[in-house]
């Protein structure tokens, strides 16, 4: 990686010129990523975003679609520390926080305990089939998510910004899995769902993979410049009713809530929470910058909908017993509510 600034030479430019750098390192790595990943061009952007606005994300599908090769491959595209976790029954919490452990000291010749770091101390974490070990072990990455840090035998550790965890999950119809609780899926940004090619670009996955091997990821994004970029995205600037639309498409997931439209009261236990408007504007601002505008729009808003909302909205037994899914309540939700034509 080469003509990559420092933190403090990014800090003196002004934001505009950081919005050209945030959509030009965008760039950059979607480049890195389709030497190796065909197609999923939505799931490209989505990643990025997430990478952008400072969130985490889940993918889910089932085995074999190149959900760990996606993270990884984003994970060299990028000059920082990577560390990958697989998770299996026999997991336990310390193998992924770091535990105490009894050490001679050899100045006094006495022995003391010594905190071992686990693998969550890095930056891109991959929770590889997070839900393949049991609720115990998916808990201990609940503080390192939300407040980046961890607590150990009573003492808190700091976590190195930036931290993301990018974790797979196989769908919960396998045997073998735990579903993720609400807690834990609330606290990431997206809910990526990662479905079978197209035909031609499946034939250019074999043609690929069976040949030469593929050309090498470079690194061309730095820490620094990741750093700069998520404080940029946070100072971009909102319209109000942009604001105000995206608290209505979240609210009226709510069942109780006053004017939400009849099929949400019928199909849904759970509606999304205040995280989830959150998530949609943070996550707007970052698709705008993504794509070259320093205005966020009504439609980035509702491009996003579907991967801010389908971990956050429970559906009840009725819609469950009548095969609606949550993709499909979330596009009648916005079809239910009027878009209004302007943000300016």
């Amino acid at each position: 990686m080469t003509g990559t600034a420092t933190l403090p030479e990014l800090d003196q430019l002004d934001d505009a010129e950081l919005a050209d750098r945030l959509k030009e390192a965008g760039s950059r790595i979607a480049t890195e990523l389709r030497k190796v990943i065909v197609g999923n061009d939505d799931i490209v952007e989505q990643a990025l975003i997430a990478l952008f606005a400072g969130g985490n994300c889940l993918l889910v599908g089932v085995p074999g679609l190149a959900k760990t090769l996606l993270i990884s491959t984003l994970a060299r595209a990028l000059d920082l520390k990577f560390a990958r976790i697989q998770f299996t029954p026999d997991l336990m919490p310390s193998d992924v926080t770091g535990t105490d452990v009894i050490q001679d000291d050899p100045a006094t010749g006495q022995r003391r305990l010594a905190f071992m770091a686990g693998p969550v101390f890095c930056n891109v974490l991959l929770a590889d089939e997070i839900n393949r070990t049991p609720p115990k072990t998916q808990a201990a990455l609940l503080e390192a998510m939300q407040e980046r840090r961890v607590t150990v035998q009573g003492r808190t550790y700091e976590l190195e910004p930036p931290f993301f965890v990018f974790a797979t999950q196989n769908p919960i119809e396998l045997e073998g899995t735990y579903p993720l609780p609400e807690a834990q899926l609330d606290r990431f940004m997206f809910e990526i769902v990662l479905d079978y090619l197209p035909e031609e670009d499946e034939v250019a996955v074999v043609r690929s993979t069976t040949s030469v091997p593929l050309e090498a990821v470079n690194t061309v994004v730095s820490r620094d410049e990741i750093l700069a970029f998520q404080r940029v995205v946070r100072r971009v600037p909102v319209a109000d009713a942009v604001t105000r639309y995206a608290v209505r498409v979240v609210r009226l997931s709510r069942p109780s809530e006053q004017g939400a439209p009849e099929f949400i009261r019928q199909w849904v236990s759970y509606g999304a929470s205040v995280r989830a408007a959150q998530a949609l504007i943070l996550g707007a601002k970052a698709r705008a910058l993504l794509q070259g505008r320093a205005h966020v729009s009504f439609e980035d808003v509702r491009a996003l909908a579907l991967p801010v909302l389908r971990h956050r909205i429970l559906l009840n037994f009725q819609a469950q017993s009548e095969k609606v899914t949550t993709d499909v309540l979330i596009g009648k939700l916005l079809g239910a509510i009027p878009m209004p034509r302007s943000a300016l």
